[in-house]
C-alpha cells in the first residue's frame, strides 16, 4: 500500500495542476482569437474545463483517513486517468498550434512542450508510474516535430530534445529513487523489513479515522515471544536477530496481505486487521483462533546457525470500535492483554474483554490509592496465631489489610503485587515492619513472649541496598530482638527467592541473621525448589504451601507432597509450618507427618492487634492457650 501521505502529496497537486493548466489555456484561447484558429481553441478550452471539473472533484472526495485501502487505490486509479489527460491536453494544443508558424505560434507550442514536461518531471517525481509515460507523451512528438522539418538543424533540435527528455528521466528516476529509499527506511524495520512503530502509529490514526465512519471492527494483536532474553544472552545477538527475521517471514506469510504487520521493537510485532469490510464478520472467537494460528506457527521449530530453537509466545488480542471501552488507548489495552497472558503462564492468548478492562481499571485505582494509604495509616497489621503439635499458641504472622472506602476489603494477594509492580513495596514494606516492631515491643515490655513472629518480607525489600540498615535501626529503635533465645522474629521469603542472584541474598540474609534475623521459606514446593538452594540459603523454617492442605482431603499427591517436604524439612534440620488448615482431618494428617507448627481458620482467623492481644495475651488466655510464653500477672 502506498503511504498515505504520499496520496496527500499527489492530492495537494490537483489543484495546482488545475490553476497551470486553466491560467495558460484561457491565453490559448486569446491567441485563438488574434489569430483565427478560435474554434479548435475554445473546443480545447472546453475539454480542459471539463478535465479540471473532474480533478476538483478527485480533490474534494480524497480523504486519506476515512478511506480503505480500496478506496485509496480506486482513487489513485482516478487520479492516475486525471494527470494523463491534463497532461496529454497539452500535447493536443501542441499538435494544434505547430502548423501555424505565419504567426509564429509554434515558438509558444514547443516552449509550452518543454514547460509541461518540466513541471511533469518537478510535480510527479514521486510516482514513476506517472512521469514516465506523461514526459514520453510530452516530448516524443516534440522530438518528431523537430525531425520532420526536414533540415539538418531539426534533426539536431530532434536528438537534442532526445536528450532532454532523457536527462528529465533520469534525474526524476534518481529522484523517486531517493524518495522511496527514504520512506522506506523512515516507515520500516531495520533488521527485519517490516514496517515500524513509526508507521504503525500512522497507520492507526488513519484506521481510527475509519472506525468513527463506519460500523466495522478491527482486531489488534500484540506478540510478544517468551524468554527471547535467554536466546539473546545464551547464544549471542546474531543469533537472536536470525531468530527475529524467520519469525518475522513467517508472520508476514501467514497474514498474507491480511493485516498490517509491524514489528515495534525488540521481540515485539502487532498486526492489525486492514479491511474492515471483511472484518465486520470476525468476532472475539474468531480473532482468537486466528491467535491461536498464529502461536502455533511461531511454536513451529527453527534452525538458525545449527542450533534447533523451540520458542513460544504470549498474544493480546482486542478489538478496536467506536464502542470501544478504551477506544483511545488501543495500544494500553491490548498491552494489558498481553500482560494478562503473561501472567497466566506465558504461551497463549487473552482477548481483551469487559471483565479484563473492569480488572484493570480496578488495579489502576488500588494503584493510585495504595501511596496515600501507606501514608495515611489506613493499611493495617493483623496477626494470625500458629500453634504446635499440642494446640498451644506458640507465635503469630503479620499480615497486612486494608480497607478502603471505595475499593472495600483488599486482600494482600491483591494489593502487595501491585506494590512490587510500582516500587511501593519499599515504603509499604517498611510501614509494616515499624508497626509490627511496635507491637511486639510492646507485648514483649508486658511480659507476653511469643516463640515466633514471622512477617513477610519482599523480594524487592530483601534486595533494596538500605533494607538491612533500615531493619538494624528498627530493631535498635524497639530494643529487639531480645536476650531470650525463646524468641524467634522471621522473614518470610518466597520460592521466587532462588531466582535471583543466589550470592548477593545470602550475603544479605547472613548480614540479617547477625542482627538476630530468623529465615522461612514461604509457599514451599510451588515455585523453584531445589536441594541444593537449601543447603547454600541460611534458611530456620519451611512453610507448606496452602494450594496442598487445601487439597489434601481429596489428593494422594498432595498428601505424598506433604510427607515429602517435612522429610526433607527434617533431614535439613528446619522448623515445618503449616499454613491454610480448615479441617480437623487436615490437622490430624499433619500432626502425623510430625509438622512442627500449624495456622489457618481451623484455629483462627487474623485478628486486629487488641482482638489478638486481648483473646490471646491476657491472664486468662495465658492459663488456656500458651506454651513457650513467660507471663507476668501483675502486668496483665
Amino acid at each position: 500500500m502506498k503511504q498515505q501521505k504520499y496520496y496527500t502529496f499527489l492530492q495537494k497537486q490537483i489543484l495546482l495542476m488545475i490553476g497551470l493548466s486553466l491560467i495558460p489555456g484561457f491565453v490559448y484561447v486569446i491567441f485563438g482569437w488574434v489569430f483565427d484558429v478560435l474554434l479548435p481553441a475554445v473546443l480545447w478550452y472546453i475539454s480542459l474545463i471539463l478535465a479540471s471539473l473532474y480533478g476538483w472533484y478527485l480533490y474534494k472526495d480524497f480523504a486519506a483517513h476515512k478511506m480503505t485501502e480500496e478506496q485509496l487505490r480506486r482513487w489513485y486509479t482516478k487520479l492516475t486517468w486525471f494527470m494523463y489527460i491534463i497532461f496529454s491536453s497539452w500535447t493536443v494544443i501542441f499538435v494544434l498550434y505547430i502548423g501555424h508558424d505565419e504567426y509564429n505560434l509554434h515558438y509558444i507550442a514547443i516552449f509550452t512542450q518543454l514547460g509541461a514536461s518540466v513541471v511533469a518531471s518537478a510535480l510527479l517525481v514521486s510516482d514513476k508510474k506517472l512521469f514516465v509515460p506523461i514526459l514520453l507523451t510530452l516530448m516524443l512528438p516534440l522530438s518528431l516535430y523537430f525531425f520532420f522539418i526536414d533540415t539538418w538543424y531539426g534533426y539536431v533540435l530532434s536528438i537534442f530534445s532526445l536528450v532532454f527528455v532523457s536527462v528529465l528521466l533520469y534525474a526524476s528516476y534518481n529522484t523517486n529513487r531517493l524518495l522511496q529509499d527514504n520512506y522506506y527506511q523512515a516507515q520500516h524495520d531495520v533488521l527485519t523489513g517490516l514496517y515500524n512503530r513509526r508507521y504503525f502509529m500512522e497507520y492507526m490514526e488513519s484506521l481510527q479515522e475509519r472506525l468513527h465512519e463506519r460500523s466495522e471492527p478491527a482486531y489488534l494483536f500484540l506478540i510478544d515471544l517468551d524468554h527471547f532474553k535467554t536466546i539473546n544472552d545464551s547464544l549471542g545477538h546474531d543469533v537472536g536477530d536470525k531468530l527475529l527475521i524467520e519469525v518475522s517471514r513467517r508472520l508476514d506469510r501467514y497474514v498474507n496481505q491480511t493485516h498490517m504487520l509491524a514489528r515495534l521493537g525488540g521481540d515485539e510485532f502487532i498486526l492489525v486487521s486492514k479491511d474492515l469490510h471483511t472484518a465486520k464478520t470476525l468476532t472475539d472467537q474468531s480473532a482468537y483462533d486466528f491467535a491461536t494460528g498464529v502461536l502455533e506457527m511461531i511454536r513451529s521449530p527453527y534452525i538458525i546457525d545449527k542450533h534447533h530453537l523451540y520458542i513460544s509466545a504470549s498474544i493480546g488480542v482486542h478489538q478496536l470500535n467506536t464502542s470501544s471501552l478504551y477506544g483511545t488507548n488501543f495500544i494500553k489495552e491490548v498491552d494489558i492483554a498481553l500482560y494478562e497472558a503473561k501472567a497466566q503462564g506465558r504461551d497463549g492468548v487473552i482477548v481483551f474483554n469487559k471483565d479484563l478492562a473492569e480488572r484493570v481499571e480496578r488495579h489502576l485505582l488500588i494503584e493510585q490509592k495504595l501511596y496515600h494509604a501507606i501514608n495515611e495509616k489506613k493499611i493495617e497489621v493483623y496477626y494470625q496465631p500458629q500453634f504446635d503439635k499440642n494446640e498451644q499458641i506458640i507465635g503469630c504472622e503479620a499480615l497486612a489489610r486494608w480497607k478502603d472506602n471505595d475499593l472495600g476489603n483488599l486482600s494482600p494477594a491483591e494489593f502487595i503485587p501491585i506494590s512490587e509492580n510500582t516500587g511501593l513495596i519499599i515504603e509499604l514494606g517498611y510501614y509494616i515492619l515499624k508497626e509490627t516492631f511496635e507491637v511486639l515491643q510492646g507485648w514483649n515490655e508486658k511480659g507476653r513472649i511469643l516463640q515466633s513472629f514471622s512477617i513477610n518480607v519482599s523480594m524487592r525489600q530483601l534486595l533494596n541496598e538500605k533494607f538491612i540498615e533500615n531493619v538494624g535501626a528498627l530493631m535498635k529503635i524497639y530494643g529487639l530482638p531480645l536476650k531470650n533465645p525463646e524468641q524467634k522474629i522471621i522473614f518470610e521469603i518466597t520460592e521466587h527467592v532462588f531466582a535471583e542472584d543466589i550470592s548477593k541474598v545470602v550475603v544479605t540474609m547472613n548480614a540479617l541473621k547477625a542482627l538476630g534475623i530468623s529465615f522461612s521459606i514461604d509457599d514451599f514446593g510451588t515455585g523453584y525448589s531445589s536441594l541444593s538452594y537449601l543447603r547454600e540459603l541460611p534458611i530456620d523454617e519451611v512453610k507448606i504451601d496452602r494450594s496442598f492442605i487445601l487439597h489434601l482431603d481429596e489428593s494422594k499427591k498432595s498428601k505424598s507432597m506433604i510427607s515429602t517436604i517435612i522429610t526433607v524439612a527434617k533431614n535439613f534440620n528446619l522448623t515445618v509450618v503449616a499454613e491454610g488448615i480448615e479441617t480437623p482431618e487436615q490437622l490430624d494428617f499433619l500432626m502425623k507427618q510430625n509438622c512442627d507448627v500449624c495456622q489457618g481458620f481451623y484455629f483462627e482467623e487474623a485478628l486486629h492487634q487488641d482482638a489478638f492481644k486481648e483473646k490471646y495475651l491476657t491472664e486468662t488466655g495465658l492459663q488456656s492457650r500458651f506454651m513457650g510464653l513467660k507471663s507476668h500477672p501483675q502486668d496483665a
